[in-house]
């Protein structure tokens, strides 16, 4: 994505697990943000998504630079999904990121976290940059690798918290290094 594109839109949440206090895009920009949509009975999710958005949670707990947000987002089913499942899927998962639930869309089975980033199902992982954009919108099944390496290579990008932006010189990704006295 371009420097000139909006912002990812925030969160709609109406409860939180795993975390003391409710999360926001805003209170967590200068992190990358890996936000992984499920539904506890979409097939794709269970075996695949939310153990792989679990383990990168793992794995990248402590980081500073990186956060992993759990979204259930619930477009079918809606009886059976209330959030006291939830909190007996997450337990018997044992899932440990924070996982947020989608606010039901008005009038729509479309949650509106949902409808406002044009998900087309779960599981969907989405990768915010640290200035807030999307720069990953995948749909289905992310191959380990492939994400991995699109963290990495966000992780490579220059930090908004070291004061660096595009505006500092860096370009499409790059930064001029200026040249050593002579």
């Amino acid at each position: 994505m371009t420097d000139k594109a909006a912002l990812a839109p925030e969160l709609a949440i109406t409860r939180w697990f795993n975390t003391p206090a409710p999360l926001t895009l805003e209170n967590l920009r200068g992190r990358i943000v890996i936000l992984h949509a499920f539904q506890m009975l979409c097939p794709g999710c269970v075996a695949h998504g939310t153990p792989q958005a679990e383990k990168l949670y793992r794995l990248l707990r402590g980081n500073d630079d990186v956060a992993v947000i759990g979204l259930h987002t619930v477009f079918e089913h809606h009886e059976a999904m209330t959030p006291v499942s939830l909190e007996a899927f997450i337990h018997e998962y044992r899932l440990t990121m924070p996982i947020g639930v989608d606010q039901a869309g008005d009038g729509t089975p479309i949650p509106i976290t949902m409808q406002r980033y044009g998900m087309r199902g779960t599981p969907t992982t989405i990768i915010i940059d640290r200035s807030g954009r999307i720069r990953h919108h995948g749909f289905g099944q992310d191959d380990d690798l492939a994400l991995g390496l699109r963290i990495g290579a966000l992780l490579a990008e220059p930090s908004m918290k070291a004061g660096i932006t595009p505006d500092d010189g860096c370009d499409h990704g790059a930064c001029n290094i200026p040249e050593a006295a002579t």
